[in-house]
C-alpha cells in the first residue's frame, strides 16, 4: 500500500564553493537543539576532514538529521567544488529536494549552474536561499533576477520556476522571507522546507530496495553502506540479495543498522520508506549498488557520473632518498590503496599500466587529484607522480578535448592582462558583466589543457585580488598547441647538501624552491631557470679555500629567499619529461631521468 511519511524530509545543499552551506548546516544543527547548552562546538562542524578544515572547503558529502516540529530533516551537506562534482550527482538520489544556496553579491557560478542541473534532470523541487544578505555589497534583486535567468535558461519547468524564496545569513543563523522582516533564528527556513518538500512516498510493505550512495569505514564493524530505502522495510540481522552493478546477485546479511541523529549514528531495529541508513555487514558492497528482497531481487537505477577529464601517473618512488620517510613505499601498498580510493570516490578510475609499478589514476580536475595525493601523504605513503594530462577522446572521428566553462571576478585594471592571457590559451569570451564599483566579471569558456598551470600566474597577475572559478563544460573539438611553461629548470648537478655559497651562485640563474642544508640529489629541480632551456647547477658547491685574503671576502653572502612550492604548484610547474617525489615529509620536483650524462646522450639524440 502506498504511503505518505509526513514526518520526514529529505534534503541535500546544493552551492557554488564558498557560498555558506556548511555554516548554514552549523546553524541548523545549533537551533535545532542538537548539541548541549553549554557544549563547546567547532564552526563548520561537518568540514570533519582535515583537509577540509585547512583548506576551508568540502570534499566529502556528509549526513546529518535534524527534528523540528516533531519532523525529522535529513540534510545532505554537499561539496562546491567542480572537481567533487561526483560526490553532488550521487546523493541527489537520496534525496526529495534541494535547498539552492547562493551568495547575495558573488550571484551564480560556475558550480551553481552545474548542481542546479542536476537537480533539476532528476526533477527536485528547490528552495532558493539567497545568503550573505548582511553583506555590505550584497546586490540582492538583481542576484534574484539572475537566478531566475539560470532556471530558465536550464530549462526548469513551470512548477521548478516558481521556487520559494528565502533570504538569511548562515553565519549570523537568521532567515527570513521577507527582506523587511525581523528574524533572528532560522525557523522561516525550517517552515519552508517543511511546507515546500515533498515527503516521501512509497510502499512499506513492497519488497525492499535500498540504493547505496556512500560508503565509510568504522574499525570496529568494517565497511558502512548508507543509502536510501526506496520501498519496503529493511531490518537488522535479516538476509537480502544483494544487486550488484554487473548484473550479478548475491546473498548477504545486515549485521546492524543506524539512523542519522545530528552528528552520531543512532542504533534501529527496521526502516522504511524515505529513511535513510547506514548498513553494516557486507564487506564487498559498491556505490550504486541495491540491497533488495531475497525473492524479488530488483536494482535501483543509478544515476551516471560524468566521466574523469585529467590523468596521471602513479609510480613507485625511484629516486635516491626512496623508503627513507615513508611507511608504505611498495607498489603492493600504492595499487591496494588506489583501489580502495576507487571503491568511494565514484569520480576516480584507476587503470593498471604495462609496468607493475605504475598506475594510471583519472580524475575530474587538479584539485580532485591533489587531494588525493595530500591524503595518501598525510598516511604515510611515499610516491611519485607525473605531470596532470587531459583525457583526450575520439566522437565521430573527431579528437575532442576537455573544456570548462570560467568565470572571473577582476578589478577593471587587470582586465587587459586577463585578456591576453586566456586569448593565448584558447579561451574564448563569453560574456562581460559590469559589477559595479570597478569590478569585471569574465565567463569564458577554454580548454582544460588551457587552465593547467594558469591559477597561480592569475593570482600573480591580478595581485591576489581576482577570484576564478571553474566547471566542467563538455568535450569539445581539439584547440590546437596551447604554449605552457616558457621558463626551464634548475637542476641539480650532484648528491649532497645545499650551501649559502652554491646557492648564491646559483640564484643569478633565476628563482631558486630551496634553501641552504637541504640534502639534493642529481636531477633534483631546485629552481626554475629565467630562460627556456634547463640548467645544471651546483648548489652544493663549497667556497675554495686559500691562505690569501682580500677586503671583500669577509663580506656575508645575502641570500634572497627561496620560493615557497606547495604541490599544487608543483603540479603546475612539472613538465612532461619530470616527475613529483612524493612522501609524508618532503615534496621533490625531480626530472624523469636523473644523470645529466644519461639527458644530453637523449637531447643529442633527438636533435
Amino acid at each position: 500500500m502506498i504511503t505518505k511519511r509526513d514526518n520526514i524530509r529529505n534534503i541535500a545543499i546544493i552551492a557554488h564553493v564558498d557560498h555558506g552551506k556548511t555554516t548554514l548546516v552549523d546553524g541548523m544543527l545549533r537551533q535545532s537543539g542538537i548539541f548541549r547548552q553549554n557544549q563547546k562546538v567547532e564552526d563548520r562542524v561537518m568540514d570533519s576532514n582535515d583537509l577540509e578544515r585547512e583548506r576551508g572547503i568540502t570534499i566529502l558529502a556528509k549526513n546529518t538529521a535534524v527534528t523540528y516540529n516533531g519532523i525529522k530533516i535529513n540534510i545532505i551537506d554537499t561539496p562546491g567544488h567542480a572537481d567533487f562534482g561526483g560526490e553532488v550527482e550521487r546523493v541527489l538520489k537520496m534525496v526529495d529536494g534541494v535547498l539552492l544556496l547562493v551568495d547575495a553579491f558573488e550571484g551564480p557560478m560556475p558550480q551553481t549552474r552545474f548542481v542546479l542541473k542536476k537537480a533539476l534532470a532528476l526533477n527536485l523541487p528547490a528552495i532558493v536561499v539567497i545568503n550573505k544578505v548582511d553583506r555590505q555589497d550584497a546586490r540582492i534583486d538583481q542576484v534574484l533576477d539572475e537566478i531566475l535567468e539560470l532556471f530558465i535558461d536550464l530549462g526548469a519547468d513551470d512548477s521548478q520556476i516558481e521556487f520559494p524564496v528565502v533570504y538569511a545569513s548562515a553565519r549570523e543563523g537568521f532567515a527570513k522571507i521577507n527582506l523587511k522582516d525581523e528574524s533572528n533564528d532560522l525557523k522561516p527556513l525550517f517552515d519552508t522546507i517543511v511546507n515546500y518538500i515533498p515527503a516521501p512516498v512509497g510502499d512499506s510493505q513492497a519488497p525492499v530496495q535500498v540504493l547505496i550512495t556512500t560508503l565509510d569505514y568504522d574499525d570496529y564493524v568494517g565497511r558502512v553502506a548508507i543509502g536510501r530505502v526506496f520501498r519496503g522495510t529493511i531490518k537488522a540481522g535479516d538476509e537480502y540479495a544483494l544487486c550488484k552493478k554487473d548484473g550479478s546477485i548475491s546473498k548477504v546479511k545486515v549485521s546492524n543498522l543506524f539512523e542519522f541523529d545530528g552528528l552520531k549514528r543512532e542504533t534501529a531495529v527496521s526502516a522504511s520508506v524515505g529513511d535513510i541508513v547506514a548498513v553494516t555487514g557486507i564487506e564487498d558492497i559498491e556505490i550504486g549498488e541495491t540491497i533488495a528482497d531475497v525473492d524479488n531481487p530488483e536494482a535501483v537505477p543509478y544515476v551516471s557520473i560524468d566521466e574523469p577529464t585529467l590523468s596521471m601517473i602513479f609510480s613507485v618512488n625511484d629516486s635516491p632518498f626512496a623508503g627513507q620517510e615513508g611507511e608504505y613505499i611498495t607498489s603492493r601498498h600504492l595499487r591496494d590503496r588506489l583501489l580502495k580510493e576507487a571503491k568511494s570516490n565514484v569520480s576516480l578510475r584507476i587503470e593498471e599500466t604495462d609496468s607493475p609499478d605504475k598506475f594510471k589514476v583519472s580524475g575530474r580536475g587538479e584539485l580532485h587529484l591533489s587531494v588525493l595525493i595530500e591524503t595518501m601523504r598525510r598516511e604515510g605513503f611515499e610516491f611519485q607522480v607525473s605531470k596532470p594530462m587531459v583525457i583526450i577522446k575520439e566522437i565521430n572521428g573527431k579528437k575532442m578535448e576537455p573544456v570548462e566553462s570560467v568565470v572571473i571576478d577582476i578589478p577593471e585594471v587587470y582586465l587587459g592582462t586577463v585578456m591576453e592571457k586566456m586569448g593565448m590559451r584558447h579561451g574564448q569570451l563569453v560574456s562581460m558583466e559590469n559589477l559595479g564599483g570597478n569590478s569585471i566579471r569574465l565567463e569564458f569558456e577554454i580548454p582544460t589543457r588551457g587552465l593547467l598551470g594558469y591559477r597561480s600566474e592569475f593570482i600573480t597577475d591580478t595581485k591576489g585580488e581576482g577570484i576564478i572559478n571553474a566547471v566542467f563544460a563538455g568535450f569539445a573539438p581539439f584547440k590546437g598547441d596551447i604554449p605552457t611553461r616558457n621558463r626551464g629548470s634548475l637542476v641539480a648537478f650532484e648528491t649532497g647538501e645545499s650551501n649559502t655559497y652554491g646557492l648564491y651562485n646559483a640564484q643569478e640563474r633565476g628563482t631558486l624552491f630551496i634553501g641552504p642544508q637541504v640534502k639534493v640529489y642529481e636531477g633534483m629541480i631546485v629552481g626554475e631557470n629565467s630562460r627556456p632551456e634547463d640548467l645544471d647547477i651546483n648548489v652544493c658547491k663549497k667556497k675554495h679555500i686559500t691562505n690569501l685574503r682580500s677586503s671583500t671576502a669577509e663580506e656575508t653572502l645575502r641570500l634572497t629567499p627561496p620560493k615557497e612550492m606547495t604541490l599544487e604548484k608543483c603540479l603546475e610547474f612539472i613538465q612532461d619529461d619530470e616527475l613529483l617525489e612524493v612522501t609524508p615529509k618532503s615534496l621533490r620536483m625531480r626530472k624523469s631521468i636523473l644523470s645529466r650524462q644519461d639527458r644530453q646522450k637523449i637531447k643529442g639524440r633527438n636533435k
